[in-house]
């Protein structure tokens, strides 16, 4: 098996925000936090995802700051996982996922899940990078200034 190789230490945003997110079980662990999910037993049902690694991924989230463990809301002896504030901080980072999902991999008509606004039911309008005017950007409109300016 190949080690796994760790981008902390790099001078790219992505490479480090990768190191602390980047497998898929870390990811789908942090969508299903945003869905409501709190206590082990219901991550690992509705993931699907064997014991062992599931307790490795929450440990490493909880340990990165994502998650963190608080008594259970109805007040038995569980922990619960929750979301900080940085693990909060992660919605745009799944909504932009899904949201390139819906777009690119399903057939037209296709059933999938929908991301609604709470208040009024309607969809969450397309995600878009903005310049600091407002005006809109696509990636041709913008650049990486690499570390040390160049």
């Amino acid at each position: 098996m190949v080690k796994r190789v760790s981008l902390w230490n790099s001078d790219c945003p992505v490479a480090r925000a990768l190191d602390v997110i980047g497998d898929w079980w870390s990811l789908l662990i942090i969508r299903d936090a945003f869905d409501g999910v709190r206590r082990f037993s219901a991550f690992q049902t509705g993931l699907g995802i064997a014991r062992g690694m599931l307790a490795t991924r929450l440990r490493d989230l909880t340990e990165r700051g994502i998650l963190e463990t608080a008594p259970a809301s109805d007040g038995t002896a569980y922990r619960e996982y929750v979301l900080t504030e940085k693990g909060r901080d992660l919605f745009l980072v799944i909504v932009a996922l899904r949201q390139w999902g819906e777009a690119h991999l399903y057939r037209p008509g296709e059933p999938r899940s929908l991301l609604v606004e709470t208040e009024t039911g309607a969809p969450v309008a397309p995600l878009e990078v903005r310049a600091k005017n407002g005006r809109a950007l696509g990636w041709s409109d913008t650049r990486v200034l690499k570390a040390g300016g160049t």
